[in-house]
């Protein structure tokens, strides 16, 4: 018999672990995370232990650790921008009483005007999105 065959006999086998599960990710809310990251500021504490006591890595809580530190930056979304409308009349041509809406025609322009900057555009009915939307920054960016 040798050494090796000795090792492997059944009174060598003490302890026998058997894992049970899915083995899911574990998912720490942020009041936890502040809660486990104040434990390791406490002077003479010891990162290893606290992290193992959470069932923890210690790269785990050196991770939580540095974000702490990083500044918090608010992400705030600016409130979307309202242009007033202003409808004006031709003071040329006199008003009349209108009786009922006229529907426009398909090939009918609707025309919508756009000034930024002392610059007028007039954008007609059908004009791409994308179109609109370069022509307003390059306005923007001029003014």
């Amino acid at each position: 018999m040798s050494t090796l065959d000795h090792m492997l006999g059944p009174e060598a086998v003490r302890r026998i672990e058997v894992i049970t599960g899915t083995g899911r990710r574990r998912r720490f809310s942020d009041d936890d995370k502040a809660r486990i990251v104040e434990e390791t500021l406490v002077p003479g504490a010891v990162i290893s232990a606290i992290a193992r006591r959470h069932g923890l890595t210690p790269q785990q809580l050196f991770s939580w650790r540095r974000q702490a530190r990083q500044p918090v930056t608010a992400i705030v979304e600016a409130p979307p921008l309202f242009v007033p409308a202003v409808v004006e009349t031709d003071p040329g041509k006199p008003r009349r009483k209108v009786r009922r809406k006229k529907r426009l025609e398909p090939g009918a322009a609707a025309i919508i005007e756009v000034a930024i900057g002392g610059v007028a555009v007039k954008i007609g009915r059908g004009v791409d999105a994308k179109t609109i939307a370069a022509v307003i920054r390059a306005l923007k960016a001029g003014a």
